[in-house]
């Protein structure tokens, strides 16, 4: 869980629900980010952690390309542009890479307040510091040596048929 997100630990003791998902290949974790996809909303935040080439890119490309309808959309990583935004008919997916942040407040020039009111997916939330939105749905990715092991912490009506 991101380290910033103290406040989704304390819920996560309380009402929010858990799942852990051990996925053997790409396409299990596109079928996850593709469930989840369908449940987003707007407003809806997912924090994407974990080591350097752990798969969040990856998990945000097939999310942002099941949300779309569109398989084969081109969904390059924001590393160097640290936000990269998707017009959808229904919704705008911002998918911000935090990596190369300086610090939260270099946020505000990355659209953040705008990026609120659609669906944002970000990686390396540890850089959000005091930013980090307590209702998001905490996306934990790690490697293991049969594939990925990916921990959800959020409300309960991401999990509905999530595994």
């Amino acid at each position: 869980m991101p380290q910033c997100c103290a406040s989704i630990k304390l819920m996560a003791q309380s009402r929010m629900a858990e799942s852990t998902h051990f996925l053997a290949t790409e396409a299990e974790t596109a079928a996850l980010a593709g469930k989840l996809a369908a449940r987003a909303r707007p407003g809806d935040v997912l924090l994407l952690s974990g080591p350097l080439g752990a798969g969040k890119s990856a998990f945000a490309r097939a999310f942002i390309q099941a949300r779309s309808g569109n398989p084969t959309l081109e969904v390059p990583s924001p590393t160097f542009t640290l936000v990269q935004s998707y017009e959808l008919p229904d919704i705008i997916i911002w998918h911000y890479d935090l990596w190369r942040l300086t610090g939260p407040d270099a946020l505000h020039e990355l659209a953040w307040d705008e990026a609120q009111a659609g669906i944002m997916l970000v990686e390396w939330p540890e850089r959000l510091g005091n930013m980090c939105p307590a209702q998001a749905l905490a996306v934990t990715i790690s490697p293991n040596p049969a594939g990925r092991e990916i921990r959800l912490i959020g409300e309960q009506r991401w999990f509905l048929d999530a595994s």
